[in-house]
């Protein structure tokens, strides 16, 4: 892997940490999706957020799964995709799927993220269109899990968190 995906990958994780560990305020909830916005000492950090309405299998004790589109604009980072399934991932084996279109993700620990903005682009297409995307994850023990999301009110909670970061 370059340099330069391990210094994102750090990066990402380390502004994650920072989503949680502060209070984000809500900017709009949109059928299943959500937008919010935190100010940390690196700047605003907005994003869409969603849960699954389905995971599989029940049988594997995980935590909470999210998918995510992030803006960070002081960090000129906009459009990132990431996704957690409540466990650690096997390495290289994320996949994200809506209708005939396919994506892999690369992961880090418990998230992943699409491999560089051309196909985030791509995914952000997919997702303003489609009704529903599943995630597949295999995790560190060689279970596979498939968690299952709407995408009803996705457009309207991205809209809202690029332009409250615009």
């Amino acid at each position: 892997m370059c340099l330069k995906k391990i210094i994102i990958i750090v990066f990402a994780l380390s502004c994650t940490i920072n989503v949680y560990a502060s209070n984000p305020k809500s900017t709009g909830k949109y059928k299943n999706w959500e937008s919010f916005k935190i100010d940390t000492d690196k700047g605003k950090i907005c994003f869409a957020q969603t849960k699954p309405v389905k995971r599989a299998p029940g049988a594997i004790k995980r935590g909470e799964s999210r998918l995510f589109v992030t803006f960070r604009p002081n960090e000129n980072i906009r459009d990132e995709v990431s996704v957690t399934s409540g466990h650690v991932y096997k390495s290289s084996s994320v996949t994200a799927k809506s209708g005939k279109n396919n994506f892999s993700l690369f992961s880090q620990s418990n998230f992943a993220w699409l491999l560089d903005e051309k196909e985030e682009q791509k995914f952000i297409k997919v997702m303003k269109r489609a009704t529903n995307l599943m995630i597949i994850g295999g995790t560190k023990d060689g279970a596979q899990t498939t968690d299952h999301y709407s995408m009803m009110g996705f457009t309207k909670a991205y809209n809202t968190a690029k332009k409250t970061c615009g």
